[in-house]
């Protein structure tokens, strides 16, 4: 399968790279800076890109069959919002080459509803979160909007609190809740993006995913 990775030098989006081509398929990784992902592959293409722009995402995705973007919220006062504008750029590129599948990250403070939650995440944890990151959260609720708005096979993956640690290879994940657990390493939420790929059951949803 031919991805488009956008966020390729992030926390995931690296792991999004590494895993994708040890599954075999052709990458394009789109990033701003090409030196900062210094790895060589038969399978993989590294292209500039600026992923908060339609035309720069347009270049990169060519004749992907799928698109995973690892871009979140960054700054809380920042003004660029880059998970809602990097959504919309993706849904201008991806609609005019016909390509369908996309796949985000989210996060699981958007369950409102407590469903598939632990009690305390529901009622303690995830109101203290909101408090302190209405921002970050904010750009995420633009995001998914414009994701439901548009006419692609879209995927928005909410794990909750992610770690900086080696992944375990596995996870949980619930279509339309929240995640099970409280905390899920990079690497793992990068292999639950991949392996819904071809997920129909995941269009069109949001995906709690925990380890």
């Amino acid at each position: 399968m031919k991805l488009t990775v956008l966020g390729a030098t992030g926390r995931t989006g690296r792991h999004l790279v590494t895993h994708a081509l040890a599954d075999g398929h052709e990458v394009t990784a789109a990033v701003r800076n090409p030196a900062k992902l210094p790895l060589e592959h038969e399978n993989l293409s590294v292209v500039r890109a600026d992923a908060l722009d339609a035309a720069s995402v347009k270049d990169a995705v060519g004749s992907a069959d799928a698109v995973l973007s690892g871009i979140g919220p960054s700054g809380r006062h920042d003004p660029l919002k880059p998970a809602s504008t990097s959504a919309r750029a993706a849904v201008e590129a991806m609609t005019a080459l016909g390509v369908r599948r996309l796949i985000v990250i989210s996060a699981a403070p958007l369950n409102r509803t407590g469903e598939g939650q632990p009690r305390s995440m529901h009622r303690v944890w995830s109101p203290l979160l909101w408090a302190v990151f209405k921002e970050w959260y904010g750009d995420l609720v633009v995001m998914e909007e414009v994701l439901r708005q548009s006419d692609l096979d879209w995927t928005a993956l909410r794990p909750p609190q992610l770690k900086d640690k080696p992944g375990q290879g596995r996870y949980r994940h619930t279509v339309g809740a929240g995640p099970v657990g409280s905390t899920i390493p990079f690497p793992d939420v990068a292999r639950a993006m991949l392996d819904l790929v071809d997920d129909r059951a995941t269009y069109g949803q949001v995906v709690g995913v925990s380890s």
